[in-house]
């Protein structure tokens, strides 16, 4: 018998126009339980809308949207009982010190242990030493990280990350990375939105591509990669000459020239016939290659494909 996991989050036919134009158009989607959601699509797609919606901040124009059994458009003071929302920029006062600002972030939300919690809090988010310093003083990393820890106080079961990493350093967003797994794996339920194609294949449990309003693809990232039955190899030459005299010996496989560098990129089924095809002309005209590399469909070119064939590009 397979396990049925729990849906926390359930969107139907969801609906939002502003002044005559449509932004979401009748999306659909569930999120599991203690699992990651990534929500893709360029800007304008309608993701930040999205969020606003399911977060309380934005009414829908139709559809429903249920988030841990309560109504998001019947119940907003329920559901922002068991939610949590970071937005696109950092939401920290840079007058106050860490510890300040979780702390009056508990106050606010009449929290009676916050004053316990708030090193717990900055332990966690690696921010522990620097508690007792001004935000202003703080790199973007660690507003970034002290943000995600004020949304951690009162422990919601959901938490919305809009972008979280946009503008952050390599080693910060692998950072941010590590805290968001962690999150899941405690049970937390994360709703992602981001740009960051690598970000999603990294971090999401379930992927749900948006454009113009539409949802027009979901599923895991391996799912997604299957659209894309077509991989490429790169073969890679010593000479410039063996380049070229390669291209002409394969151009019915409409191979892409970089003289640069030496190569031919071609795009393949990635079936062993096809492969062995090509590298047997290329030994009877007597070229010899030098590397040969075999790259399968990333989730990138899953995304630019799907919203090139939308837009008629």
């Amino acid at each position: 018998m397979v396990e049925t996991k729990e849906k926390v989050i359930a969107v139907r036919n969801l609906q939002k126009s502003y002044k005559g134009h449509k932004v979401l158009k009748n999306i659909n989607f569930s999120v599991e339980k203690g699992s990651i959601f990534a929500l893709l699509g360029s800007n304008g797609a309608g993701k930040t809308t999205t969020i606003k919606i399911l977060s309380t901040l934005l009414n829908a124009n139709s559809g429903s949207a249920v988030i841990n059994g309560f109504n998001v458009m019947k119940e907003p003071e329920k559901v922002r009982g068991v939610i949590s929302l970071t937005g696109q920029y950092a939401a920290v006062d840079e007058g106050l010190t860490g510890r300040e600002n979780i702390r009056m972030i508990g106050k606010l939300r009449h929290l009676p242990k916050a004053n316990k919690e708030a090193d717990k809090l900055l332990d966690r988010v690696q921010l522990l030493d620097a508690a007792d310093k001004h935000v202003s003083t703080y790199s973007g990393g660690m507003r970034r990280r002290l943000d995600l820890a004020m949304s951690l106080l009162g422990n919601p079961s959901v938490i919305f990350l809009d972008e979280p990493t946009t503008g952050l350093d390599p080693q910060s967003r692998l950072s941010l990375w590590q805290m968001i797994k962690e999150l899941a794996e405690a049970g937390t339920t994360v709703f992602l939105t981001t740009q960051y194609l690598e970000e999603a294949d990294h971090l999401a449990d379930y992927i749900a591509i948006l454009n113009q309003g539409e949802i027009v693809a979901e599923g895991t990232s391996q799912d997604l990669k299957k659209l894309l039955p077509e991989g490429h190899i790169e073969l890679g030459f010593n000479q410039e000459r063996e380049v070229r005299a390669a291209f002409d010996v394969l151009h019915d496989f409409h191979p892409t020239i970089h003289p640069e560098n030496r190569k031919l990129v071609i795009t393949t089924d990635g079936s062993i016939k096809q492969m062995t095809n090509m590298l047997n002309r290329l030994e009877q005209a007597g070229i010899s290659v030098s590397q040969l590399t075999q790259k399968q469909p990333t989730l990138e070119d899953v995304f630019l494909t799907i919203i090139g064939e939308k837009e008629g590009a």
